[in-house]
């Protein structure tokens, strides 16, 4: 089930009244309905890999309770890799098995051996698996280092590691944060589920009007990459930009949205990350959960920023690199990641990394300054080039790509296959930039104005254009949902 589709808006409301209506005075029900929905939200995609999410939530539920229960430091780490080797066990298996096997065939083959794949296996993916396994392991890293005290509540812990708002793509919560929510009595607050309902009714016009709008002019681009001229091919990752953030940012738009329909609050993932002056305030707003998550149980544990530069330069890399292999198992991501790395190795080393951490641009005017202009178009070019590795199926296809923007540098007016008028969607993109910078500084208040009938214009607005765009024949599931 996604969130996109009819069938989640019957699926939702049903369990909003069941959770508010008939089970709001028992803490227990409420959360052993959160755990039914989401196996029953999940299990509707493939029932047979909720073994799986099953598994990975005992493993980390005993793994806690014995790390809390024994002081002895050699007892405590030997549990904790029972986590890590588990989870990373499951996620190395179904995700990255054939891409080490074939990589091997590969590597040998360049010594004149040669040799068939023959032990690749046709492995599904399942849906979510890189963000409940870094969620659940998390919950183990935070009891060994002793910022959190397990729970004895296996319900209530089975539904922190499977609640269905984020189960699938995040964002990636600590249990400190939603497990300690899902463990308290929630009540019901109208205004809460009013600014829930607003950030689901935007991040589906991201999800439906952004990002599947732009989706078939990319996919066309990409596929026929070698029959375009440069400036049809800048235009092409242009807007897998903004297809990958409205796809991405509309998930996590819904999934807080839909938290809030049920008292619980998580953590913001997008903040604006279009509008960042360099790499380094880019990397604070794009995804924050899973680049907290990364700093926090691995560029903490290498060293950080406490040893000298080189060390530090080698952490700042190693994570780059994990994050890029953490995305998919294809060398297109890994080359992502390092392309990532070399550019953030000089802002770190001239001490820029943190400076924009707590302002927006244009912090205190209405409009961006010259240079502010200039730092927020460099940052979206380097990030948008890095991005032909992103979307390519392969690293031939992503060099193919570049080659032919820098040895066929010609303009050519683009014509989509199907007809469609190019510049309704140049004209969608420019007004969706200035939307957002208008509201660049509160990413969970998408329609914070002063006058009532200036919402009412952008809500029906918004409407009409999802009913618009809205094509039920097309499967447009969400774009890290392969991740």
């Amino acid at each position: 089930m996604v969130f996109n589709s009819l069938e989640f808006f019957i699926f939702l409301p049903t369990v909003f009244f069941l959770y508010w209506f008939v089970f709001k005075k028992h803490l227990k029900a409420q959360n052993i309905l959160i755990l039914v929905a989401s196996y029953l939200f999940y299990g509707l995609w493939d029932w047979r890999f909720l073994s799986l999410i099953l598994l990975s939530t005992l493993i980390d539920y005993v793994v806690a309770l014995k790390i809390h229960a024994t002081s002895a430091p050699n007892m405590r780490k030997r549990w904790l890799w029972v986590s890590v080797f588990f989870n990373l066990g499951l996620l190395g298996f179904f995700k990255y098995y054939n891409f080490f096997v074939d990589s091997w065939v590969d590597m040998v083959s360049l010594f004149g051996y040669e040799i068939k794949s023959t032990w690749t296996l046709r492995v599904i993916l399942p849906v979510g698996i890189s963000f409940y396994t870094f969620q659940t392991m998390s919950y183990s890293f935070d009891v060994y280092y002793k910022k959190l005290k397990p729970t004895s509540d296996f319900l209530s812990f089975a539904a922190f590691v499977s609640f269905f708002p984020q189960l699938v793509a995040g964002p990636i919560e600590r249990a400190s944060h939603l497990l300690s929510q899902i463990l308290e009595k929630r009540r019901f607050s109208y205004d809460q589920a009013a600014d829930g309902i607003k950030l689901i009714l935007w991040g589906l016009f991201k999800k439906v009007v952004i990002a599947d709008g732009l989706a078939p002019i990319v996919d066309d681009i990409f596929t026929n990459y070698s029959q375009h001229t440069a400036s049809t091919l800048i235009l092409g990752v242009t807007l897998f930009s903004f297809q990958v953030y409205g796809d991405f940012s509309g998930y996590s738009d819904i999934a807080i949205g839909t938290s809030k329909l049920f008292g619980i609050e998580l953590m913001s993932n997008f903040k604006f990350p279009n509008f960042s002056r360099n790499v380094a305030e880019y990397w604070q707003r794009w995804h924050v959960s899973l680049s907290t998550w990364f700093r926090h149980y691995l560029y903490i544990p290498l060293g950080g920023s406490k040893g000298s530069k080189l060390l530090s330069v080698r952490n700042i890399c190693i994570v780059f690199l994990v994050s890029g292999f953490w995305h998919g198992a294809n060398w297109t991501f890994i080359f992502w990641g390092g392309f990532h790395a070399l550019a953030f190795i000089p802002v770190f080393l001239m001490g820029r990394n943190t400076i924009y951490k707590d302002s927006v641009v244009g912090e205190h005017t209405v409009f961006p300054t010259l240079t502010e202009v200039g730092q927020v178009v460099l940052t979206f070019s380097i990030v948008t080039f890095s991005r032909i590795f992103f979307r390519s199926e392969t690293l031939t296809d992503a060099f193919g790509y570049i080659n032919r923007i820098f040895s066929n540098f010609s303009y050519e007016t683009y014509q989509h296959p199907m007809g469609y008028r190019m510049i309704d969607y140049y004209l969608l993109v420019i007004l969706f930039v200035i939307y957002e910078y208008s509201i660049r500084k509160d990413e969970r208040s998408p329609f914070k104005f002063r006058y009532k009938a200036v919402r009412f214009v952008i809500y029906t607005l918004i409407i009409l254009l999802m009913l618009l765009f809205y094509d039920s024949g097309v499967d447009r599931s969400f774009i890290y949902f392969q991740f």
